[in-house]
């Protein structure tokens, strides 16, 4: 028999599902170590410490550098995942995110280097933002091109559920560290280890990617000779409006998640008063129930539809906004933790099906680019700085700003998401492939 002739190899859904969970378990530990630590840990060491509050926006702007990588991660790895193959690319990204989040553990503190080391530290941060930028897009279409029918969102919330995994990991490791050490240990040392210690975890992803097969629409499109030869330049001519509207259709979840997780540690552990031992099993706690709404949020994406099940939560996260200041503003970790509750499990219902939904806007020949473009634009515009933005409205407005420009964030997507046509059953775009 032929190549031309003989049947693609096809994944079986265990090692297609398993590939894309942990790849974006590894990539968002990587990914949330930083984020944690640029709250802990960076503004004592790496930069100036005349002024704790100036040192801690600085902190946190090096925060924001990765997300303003990622789209350009996301059309680089997107080239070449539309050109070449998402398995080639998804070990790439994954190879790049790693050197990146180890080196970060190894780097000269401000003590050491001076002005250099907050420098090395920023450049540590751009390849983490780059390889984040193509690793998502490429984790949600190994699912999703390999889903069975009426299971898209189903198989596309698995690479989301990395998310939650990498969370408790990342925020775990810091607790017990700062549990086991003393402060003097954590930050002379004890910090460095998960940005470490991700190697492993590193290694095991690429043992796992580099066993799969390319997706069958993938093959497909190989087959077809339907490649374009520079998609970001197709995805920007060709595809302007599903990529303007599903960016403003990803909005609320970046806004939420990172206000949830960097502001709220900052914020409370400084105005408020509570200890990083304190606040970081809340914040677990909360990110349980964000890792327990992404299935559910699937499977009534599957039944009614990626478009209605995003809209409607969508409206919930704009109520959730006037309880910012209620009950995070409470001070006491009873309200903290049902504001967890509730922002993480909205956060869930909200990131569940996203993945798909995105993915579903753009065709097979320029879905990696385009996926991943719509993804981390929003991250730009709804993450980069909402820490920061938060942080300010705070200090100079209270708490109840941070709320209303949440439900503000929630008003733009819910406009965008309307303006999306509702998906067919099974649009062309994915077609079904793992019986």
């Amino acid at each position: 028999m032929s190549s031309a002739s003989a049947p693609s190899p096809r994944n079986s859904p265990a090692r297609v599902l398993s590939a894309s969970l942990i790849g974006t378990t590894i990539e968002f530990f990587d990914f949330y170590i930083y984020a944690t630590a640029a709250v802990i840990v960076f503004p004592k060491l790496f930069f100036p410490g005349g002024d704790p509050s100036a040192a801690v926006l600085q902190s946190l702007a090096t925060f924001a550098i990765a997300f303003f990588a990622r789209p350009i991660g996301a059309a680089l790895f997107g080239h070449f995942g539309d050109r070449i193959g998402r398995k080639a690319t998804l070990v790439a990204a994954l190879m790049l995110m790693g050197i990146s989040t180890v080196a970060i553990g190894l780097l000269p503190t401000y003590a050491s280097v001076g002005v250099l080391a907050p420098l090395l530290l920023a450049l540590c941060r751009l390849g983490q933002g780059l390889g984040l930028g193509g690793e998502w897009g490429g984790a949600v279409l190994l699912a999703t091109e390999n889903a069975p029918e009426g299971k898209r969102a189903w198989y596309g919330m698995f690479p989301q559920l990395g998310a939650p995994i990498g969370f408790i990991c990342a925020t775990g490791s810091f607790l017990i560290l700062s549990n086991v050490l003393t402060d003097a240990q954590f930050f002379s040392f004890g910090w460095r280890i998960p940005f470490i210690a991700s190697a492993v975890l590193v290694f095991l992803g690429l043992y796992i990617r580099l066993s799969l097969h390319e997706t069958p629409d993938f093959a497909k499109t190989v087959a077809r000779n339907e490649r374009v030869k520079v998609p970001f330049l197709t995805v920007m001519t060709g595809h302007k409006r599903p990529l303007f509207l599903g960016t403003f259709a990803a909005l609320a979840t970046f806004v939420l998640f990172y206000l949830m997780t960097v502001f709220c540690l900052s914020w409370g552990t400084t105005a408020l008063g509570f200890s990083r031992n304190e606040l970081l099993p809340i914040q677990m706690v909360g990110v349980v129930f964000f890792g327990l709404a992404i299935p559910f949020s699937a499977k009534l994406a599957d039944r009614y539809g990626r478009r209605r099940t995003l809209l409607w939560t969508t409206l919930l996260i704009c109520l959730f906004g006037f309880l910012f200041q209620p009950l995070f503003g409470a001070g006491h970790a009873g309200a903290v933790l049902a504001f967890q509750i509730i922002g993480f499990g909205l956060m869930g219902m909200t990131y569940g099906p996203l993945g798909t939904a995105l993915a579903e806007l753009f065709p097979t020949s320029v879905r990696y680019t385009g996926a991943s473009l719509t993804f981390n634009l929003g991250g730009i515009i709804g993450a980069s700085l909402a820490p920061y933005i938060a942080t300010k409205l705070a200090t100079d407005y209270g708490l109840a700003s941070v709320g209303y420009y949440m439900t503000i964030a929630g008003v733009i997507t819910a406009l965008a998401l309307l303006a999306i046509r509702e998906e067919p059953e099974e649009p062309e775009a994915i077609r079904p492939a793992v019986a």
